[in-house]
């Protein structure tokens, strides 16, 4: 690894040569030690300031300018110390970890807004080994109509999206929308990949708040359905009296102050794609009927009429209950049941997979900040201190905690394990989770299942850090990062 550079070994204008030393003699993007001498005294020369940091995000070297503008005094004396220790709002550490540069960036300091331009540096082996930054302004007045023009621009775009969403009845997720690397997660993806390559029903079991109607639409958006309709219903929040009329629709003048014309149902709108069956648990026998009806001879009949209509739905229904209790104690059909239960998908709780929390935090910050000036961040304790608590709200539950951490937490959007403790509600018992024997298995799944379980160990033992999980496995990150692709 480079050592630190104090400003004894780099003079002022002697930016270029440290940058070569950085770099290899062809990097990974292909820059010339003779390119890199020729640019980036004009990089320097044209910013307000330029720094640099090493693999653990460290300060390695930083000029006069940047160190005045920021209030740092000598720069000899920053050198070696974190960078985010000093610049609290820097992305540099991202730069670092996904090898990605952040270009023309706006970043906050002491009430300044600086425009940053972010790289990352390799060795000669193609490995990261630190990051480079150049700040371009450090006074925004004169792009203010820039900035305001793109932000009305954004507002337009996410206005536009939403009412083109509330026309069209599409899907927002995917499969990658379902996150989580731990074997748990990964048996429900491939399972969700084996149901959206068939026209079999599914059937997703889970607690509330465990991602079941992300799951539905990742299914049908990965289908031979994906350009038809997918409709949603909860039978839960619908009132029994007008379920049926809601599945099937309504005739002109089926009843008293029913509208003159045909009203379509669920299974109308959503012919030739996908009917989701949300809280199936909770239908009435009655109803249950009809519906075993239009799934076995794919036709219905709308409420006051005598027409019958021919309907081509695939259903995947999903459920917090226990549906064979139910059947025992006569408040579900087992006929129906098995006409839903094809292919059956439980999907984990959020206690079972503690392991993605890290991995959900991420995702979760990125959609609560998405449209917000700054990004939000969680650090290690902060995730060690969620994986305290037992989750009985699952995946919803961590979104409402990371929502109000991130409202009551200080300006900044980094969430340490105070700012979680402070709106995490109190732990509540674990329930005990029953062992039950497994299989002889052929060797190599064995062994394929005890990777995946010592990489989840890991991921947990380092609360979700991938570079200290790599540490403690004794392989590299990018070799970490290549068998998590396999698993997902």
């Amino acid at each position: 690894m480079l050592g630190f550079f104090t400003m004894n070994d780099i003079q002022a204008g002697d930016g270029a040569r440290y940058m070569t030393e950085l770099f290899s003699e062809k990097n990974k993007n292909g820059l010339t030690r003779d390119l890199i001498e020729a640019l980036f005294p004009m990089f320097e020369e044209a910013s307000a300031g330029a720094i640099a940091v090493d693999g653990e995000s460290r300060i390695t070297w930083i000029n006069s300018s940047y160190s005045h503008l920021l209030g740092l005094g000598d720069p000899a004396r920053v050198i070696g110390k974190p960078v985010r220790q000093l610049i609290p709002h820097t992305r540099m550490p991202e730069v670092v970890e996904s090898g990605k540069p952040l270009l023309l960036d706006i970043m906050e300091h002491n009430q300044q807004q600086l425009v940053v331009t972010r790289l990352p540096y390799y060795d000669e082996s193609g490995r990261i080994v630190g990051a480079v930054a150049f700040v371009l302004y450090d006074d925004l007045q004169p792009l203010t109509p820039l900035v305001s023009k793109y932000r009305r621009l954004h507002q337009d775009l996410a206005a536009a999206r939403k009412a083109l969403a509330k026309k069209v009845r599409g899907t927002r997720y995917s499969l990658g929308d379902f996150v989580g690397a731990s074997p748990a997660a990964l048996e429900v993806k491939r399972r969700a990949r084996l149901a959206a390559g068939r026209e079999m029903p599914v059937l997703l079991l889970g607690e509330t708040g465990t991602g079941k109607e992300v799951l539905a639409q990742a299914i049908h958006t990965v289908s031979a359905r994906a350009d038809k309709p997918f409709v949603g219903v909860n039978v839960a929040a619908i009132p029994d009296n007008l379920l049926e009329a809601e599945f099937f629709g309504v005739a002109p003048g089926a009843y008293t102050g029913a509208d003159r014309r045909t009203r379509d149902g669920k299974f109308q709108l959503a012919n030739g794609g996908t009917l989701f069956l949300d809280e199936v648990g909770d239908m009435p026998l009655p109803l249950q009927a009809k519906l075993l009806r239009a799934l076995q001879e794919g036709e219905i009949e709308p409420l006051g009429s005598n027409k019958v209509e021919r309907v081509d739905v695939r259903v995947i229904a999903a459920t917090s209950r226990n549906l064979e209790a139910m059947i025992a104690e006569g408040s579900f059909r087992s006929d129906l049941y098995y006409r839903l239960n094809v292919l059956e998908i439980p999907i984990p709780p959020l206690r079972d997979r503690l392991a993605d929390l890290g991995v959900l935090c991420e995702a979760l910050l990125g959609e609560i900040c998405e449209g917000l000036e700054f990004r939000g961040e969680i650090t290690d304790a902060g995730v060690s201190a969620l994986g305290s608590y037992d989750w009985p709200g699952n995946i919803r539950e961590l979104r409402n905690v990371l929502e109000r951490a991130m409202t009551m937490g200080e300006e900044g959007g980094i969430l340490d394990a105070d700012a979680v403790f402070k709106v995490l509600p109190r732990s509540s018992a674990r329930p005990i989770s029953s062992l039950t024997p497994q299989p002889v298995r052929p060797l190599a799944q064995t062994l394929a299942d005890a990777e995946a379980q010592a990489i989840e160990e890991a991921l947990v033992a380092s609360r979700g850090n991938r570079t200290r999980a790599a540490k403690l496995l004794g392989i590299s990150r990018s070799v970490l990062y290549e068998k998590l692709a396999k698993l997902s």
